[in-house]
């Protein structure tokens, strides 16, 4: 290292070190630089030196007033000035001024064939990847997508219910069973659709709990943890009371509602990273069958009978508990005025009594 900085400075503070120009490297002359001094001698001083890179870069790049790069051509020059500039509009374009990076100038450019279904085909494979839940454990799909049935069986029911009742309205009998016996299996399905929506609510809640029991994430969280818990159940149950569109609609906010904090507990760490995707493809599952159901419902809102909800039971018995406390009082009232009634005939027959033993005595 010391030899070689020794090297440069004496290089630098040689006294000849231009020679005539040589050499030329497309067309442009280079000095050829011969060096002087011996390098092996030590400086005098310990002090650095400015390395004089300035004066020796002038040295090495200068060039002759014969160099081929600084020669005009007058003549050249001047005919190209006299001639006129011709309006050419149809080769000016957007590009037309534009240096291309990535490509030769003057050289076309074969056309590339462009999918047009690629983006639908990328939409695609993402939409596959998303659904294919490989890092979620075999057990959790399993079970997760058994659970996911019976809500898409009961909505396709519903759907295929609505459609004999319409079939049935319009043609006099049913597709395979009669106006009547669709009407009653729907009845049925009412209320086994929203109380297995209201179960999975609660579990879905709930497994918050067991995280938090487990310590997931670090630490313990506290209430903010147990409150989805304890919020999901209290949404759900009382959708039980609601009627069945009201409920569906509840019902649909809440699985949105629960997605939306798991995808969240996820971010911070309280879940498996998988657990965001695996939720995302349940809810997905369960929205698509809350909608089928309301469609299929709205479609025969006008020609079918409302089955009673608890809401109405509840109604009707406390209707009932009025009719029952009037009743009683008008049984009362009479019993009451009745028994006034056989009271003043006993007040009369005495007092006719007594008037007939008083004119006996006279």
């Amino acid at each position: 290292m010391l030899l070689r900085n020794l090297a440069h400075r004496s290089l630098a503070r040689s006294p000849a070190v231009l020679s005539s120009p040589v050499r030329t490297f497309h067309g442009a002359a280079f000095p050829k630089l011969r060096l002087t001094g011996s390098t092996s001698t030590r400086s005098k001083s310990l002090a650095l030196r400015p390395y004089q890179l300035t004066r020796l870069s002038l040295q090495r790049y200068a060039t002759t007033p014969t160099s081929p790069v600084d020669h005009v051509d007058a003549k050249r020059e001047s005919r190209i000035a006299e001639k006129e500039l011709s309006a050419d509009p149809e080769l000016v374009s957007t590009d037309s001024s534009v240096r291309h990076v990535f490509r030769e100038e003057g050289v076309e450019q074969p056309e590339r064939d462009i999918d047009m279904l690629a983006g639908i085909k990328s939409d695609l494979n993402t939409i596959k990847e998303t659904f294919a839940l490989r890092e979620v454990p075999r057990e959790a799909f399993n079970i997760g997508m058994a659970g996911v049935l019976p809500y898409l069986v009961t909505s396709m029911s519903t759907v295929y219910l609505a459609w004999d009742i319409n079939y049935a309205h319009a043609n006099g009998v049913g597709f395979l069973v009669s106006g009547q016996t669709a009407e009653a299996l729907l009845h049925i399905l009412e209320p086994l659709q929203i109380g297995y929506g209201a179960v999975i609510i609660s579990f879905l809640g709930a497994i918050h709990w067991g995280l938090e029991f487990a310590k997931y994430g670090g630490s313990y969280h506290g209430y903010r943890r147990y409150a989805i818990g304890v919020v999901a159940p209290a949404v759900a149950w009382p959708t039980m009371l609601l009627p069945v569109e009201y409920a569906l609609i509840t019902q649909f906010l809440a699985f949105v509602f629960l997605y939306f904090a798991d995808a969240r507990a996820t971010v911070r760490g309280w879940a498996p990273a998988w657990y965001s995707t695996y939720r995302f493809v349940l809810t997905f599952v369960v929205g698509v069958s809350i909608v089928l159901s309301l469609i299929g419902r709205g479609e025969i809102a006008d020609k079918i009978g409302k089955l009673p909800g608890p809401a109405d039971r509840v109604k009707a018995l406390r209707d009932s508990q009025w009719e029952n406390l009037e009743r009683e009082e008008r049984e009362r009232q009479a019993a009451a005025a009745a028994v006034e009634e056989a009271q003043d005939d006993e007040d009369e027959e005495e007092d006719d009594e007594g008037k007939e033993e008083g004119g006996d005595d006279e």
